[in-house]
């Protein structure tokens, strides 16, 4: 199967919070993982704001970075291309859903994902819409 996981659904990778478990039974199922070139920067913000927040320690968050490290070794970056951008402006005008979000499903649609699954609502009906099978997390 391939899994196409948003930043919202990858992070929960590397932090331990509602929805981790069903993240690593779908990773283990998956033949390739897919993610946006804009998947590591967003799941870098997410850890350093749990570290400003004091919810990582600094070590967690080397730990959670270096994990992320080798997660993104082995999965397939879908760049931002004229094919990918034509689908994410279809997308935005189709449904509600932010920038970064249309971003992920046209990524995910560029790559032929079995499976987009996120943890935004907006962002799952926006998936559907545009004809992925979808797992809300």
């Amino acid at each position: 199967m391939k899994l196409f996981l948003d930043s919202s659904a990858f992070a929960k990778r590397f932090i331990d919070e509602r929805g981790s478990e069903q993240v690593e039974k779908l990773c283990a199922q998956a033949t390739d993982l897919c993610l946006s070139i804009v998947c590591v920067p967003e799941v870098i913000s997410a850890l350093n704001r749990r570290r400003r927040e004091k919810i990582l320690t600094r070590q967690d968050y080397a730990l959670a970075k270096e994990q992320l490290s080798e997660d993104v070794r082995d999965a397939v970056i879908i760049n931002l291309t004229p094919p990918v951008i034509h689908s994410s402006i279809k997308v935005l005008e189709t449904g509600v859903v932010r920038t970064l979000d249309a971003l992920h499903v046209a990524c995910a649609l560029n790559c032929r994902a079995d499976l987009f699954a996120s943890s935004d609502r907006r962002q799952i009906l926006a998936a559907r819409k545009a004809g992925l099978r979808t797992k809300e997390i």
